[in-house]
């Protein structure tokens, strides 16, 4: 994909590369908003439902013929059989974890309960506190490439030398390729790694944690039920079959689907072209602005277009995923040059993202700026 055998060229003959203007913009949300049509803002829980009975069902067809065909197998196959099993239903995991993100956003139905108690039980099934993630999600959304407060995806200063200095190199990057895939997801809900300091202990499944408002508090612990009750659902399976059975039919595809949720939202927050802003110069559109769709092929699909429409999904949270393909193309001519997309190849773009996005400083000369750029 590209131009001229240049990789950093998209499709459409511009420079991936080339920065997202930082300038306060000609429009205001309320612009975007009238250029989208106006049934692309529609809740249809009938098609939500078809939307997440289908990767259900999905998921249940690949674990039927997990299940019944891998043992049946020779055992050199077997070796293969599993791994390619993982992917595959760990990458449906994902799609069905999308759509928990999208009830967390009440973007599946009309009914803010319906959406909670969907969402509660599809992302405890996976590990993932919902009323925990809901509530700092909604702060990452409310003030993303903030210096100061945004959630997830904090960018390292040059001052970090261990960033800046030791991990700085071929190997340091494959040290940190490893750590985010498999390990960044339950650090991050667990002990907060990629989020913002807090004083005190911050973690999403600490109900007292400084991320969360009193208000919030009581549905912390409501999220640390239901992962408490997924826990033993599994130890019951595992006690009914063997460790191994659960590990093969569930806990591989569920790192898995770990790696593909740090993969893309590590992408969607890392970029040389989008810059991070201090108090001094952040406002909320250029913060939602600062972030890429990116082309994922097939993947696209199976994660409901969080990958290829998550400008839009910034802009506007509650638009269902079956739209936002739609809304992105509706305000793409007003965002112009504010809109950043880039083809590049994924795996490509993954290293290198990993190897030059490594902290953000101002331009030299601007240090006043408020404005921060990745460096490497």
């Amino acid at each position: 994909m590209g131009a001229g055998g240049n990789m950093n060229v998209t499709s459409g003959g511009k420079n991936v590369l080339d920065r997202v203007p930082v300038k306060k913009t000609p429009f205001e949300i309320s612009d975007l908003k009238k250029a989208i049509p106006q049934h692309c803002f529609k809740r249809d829980l009938q098609r939500s439902l078809y939307y997440l009975f289908g990767d259900i069902a999905i998921c249940f067809t690949w674990y039927q013929l997990a299940s019944n065909c891998i043992p049946l197998l020779p055992t050199p196959l077997t070796y293969l059989a599993w791994p390619i099993y993982w992917f595959v239903q760990g990458s449906s995991f994902m799609g069905i974890w999308s759509i928990g993100h999208d009830l967390g956003h009440h973007a599946f139905s009309e009914y803010q309960w319906l959406d909670d108690a969907i969402g509660f039980v599809a992302h405890s099934a996976f590990l993932t506190p919902y009323f925990s993630f809901k509530y700092s999600h909604r702060s990452h959304h409310a003030h993303t490439n903030s210096m100061e407060y945004d959630e997830v995806w904090i960018p390292k200063r040059k001052a970090d030398t261990f960033y800046s200095e030791i991990l700085n190199n071929p190997l340091g990057n494959l040290f940190m390729t490893f750590v985010r895939l498999l390990l960044s997801f339950p650090m991050y809900f667990t002990f907060n790694i990629h989020g913002r300091p807090y004083n005190g202990f911050a973690s999403h499944f600490y109900p007292n944690s400084p991320i969360f408002n009193d208000s919030e508090r009581k549905q912390i612990w409501l999220s640390d039920a239901g992962m408490a009750v997924a826990f033993y659902v599994l130890y019951k399976i595992a006690s009914a079959t063997s460790f191994t059975w659960l590990f093969c039919i569930y806990g591989a595809p569920l790192l898995v689907m770990n790696a593909h949720f740090i993969f893309f939202t590590f992408l969607h927050h890392s970029h040389p072209s989008l810059a991070h802003f201090d108090s001094r110069e952040w406002d909320w559109i250029r913060g939602a602005l600062s972030t890429v769709d990116r082309d994922y092929g097939i993947f696209n699909h199976v994660f409901h277009d969080v990958t290829c429409s998550h400008v839009v999904h910034h802009l506007i949270s509650t638009i269902p995923h079956y739209h936002t393909m739609e809304a992105t193309k509706a305000v793409k001519p007003i965002l112009g040059d504010y809109y950043k997309y880039d083809d590049t190849p994924i795996l490509e773009a993954f290293w290198r993202e990993t190897k030059n996005c490594i902290y953000v400083e101002p331009d030299e000369g601007a240090e006043d700026s408020g404005v921060y750029w990745f460096r490497k």
